[in-house]
């Protein structure tokens, strides 16, 4: 038997946000193991703990869709960071919390004070634009819109350790009608070499939709790797100047699980220096599972 924890994460609020399992103690597992774990639990994603390569680190950690397994995802690193700071810690703390994940070393800044808990992140890559341009047309077939739902931002595909399809959204009523729709979607997906869109559009503060059925998650609630890498589709699109930009994003409204999400940029030069992503977590339950 192995010991789980499941969150909602990018969440204060019970059975909102994005859940996430965390398997612990899982040095001993093989990649075919934890496959079949994430298989089993059916979440966006799910996180395995293992001892870190380097003692001075807090943790190696692997992350899985359902379907393979993925470099760096933003709401696993959250959760579990929140999740081993609270193993630690009691009362207020402040802690860090250093992961290491396929795609880099991630440090993760742990804040409790009563109870409030917040985790912020350091994107392990900074994200940067690929060559591909999506064709305007086609993008709009694949989510069900008109060219004219597109904009006011070109569209992008951004990499980052994952990498994503950008779209912006010209209106909050055209983002919640968006749906993928086949075949221009796998067409879409295949022209730009990516299994997941990012949707967008920026009223007051952003609202966001996540699309990747290919991958096992027809939609999911909070997508940190996507908000980081966000940082560059806005840059290409002359959105951020130098300085320090924060942004409030919020995902997940249309499926029921809304999720909150902080955003702070830094630029320099017209250049990302670094991109760091926050947010809470909550814990929803834990058990023990049978190995596969």
């Amino acid at each position: 038997m192995i010991e789980f924890h499941t969150l909602d994460v990018f969440t204060t609020t019970p059975f909102a946000g994005n859940p996430l399992a965390v398997v612990l103690n899982a040095k001993d597992l093989t990649t075919a193991q934890m496959q079949t774990i994430a298989r089993e639990f059916n979440l966006s994603e799910t996180i395995f703990v293992q001892p870190p390569q380097n003692p001075a680190h807090t943790a190696k950690v692997r992350i899985f869709f359902p379907t393979a397994e993925i470099p760096f995802a933003g709401h696993p690193t959250i959760g579990c960071a929140i999740l081993l700071a609270e193993e630690s810690h009691t009362g207020d703390f402040e802690t860090l919390i250093t992961l290491e994940e396929e795609a880099g070393l991630v440090p993760v800044t742990v804040r409790r004070q009563s109870t409030d808990i917040t985790a912020e992140f350091t994107a392990p890559v900074i994200p940067y634009p690929t060559n591909h341009q999506p064709d305007p047309a086609l993008l709009a077939k694949a989510l069900d819109l008109t060219p004219a739902d597109l904009g006011p931002h070109k569209p992008g595909v951004h990499e980052g350790g994952p990498r994503f399809l950008y779209a912006p959204i010209r209106t909050l009523q055209a983002l919640a009608k968006a749906r993928p729709i086949e075949p221009h979607w796998s067409a879409l997906m295949a022209a730009a070499g990516v299994d997941s869109a990012y949707l967008y559009t920026a009223t007051k503060d952003y609202q966001a939709r996540m699309f990747s059925p290919t991958a096992g998650i027809p939609e999911d609630p909070a997508t940190g790797s996507a908000t980081a890498l966000l940082a560059s589709q806005l840059l290409a699109n002359g959105a951020l100047q130098d300085g320090s930009t924060t942004l409030h994003l919020c995902q997940g409204v249309e499926m029921g699980r809304p999720s909150e999400l902080r955003m702070t940029i830094d630029v320099a030069n017209g250049q990302l220096q670094a991109v760091r992503i926050a947010g809470s977590a909550l814990r929803i339950g834990q058990g023990q599972m049978r190995l596969p």
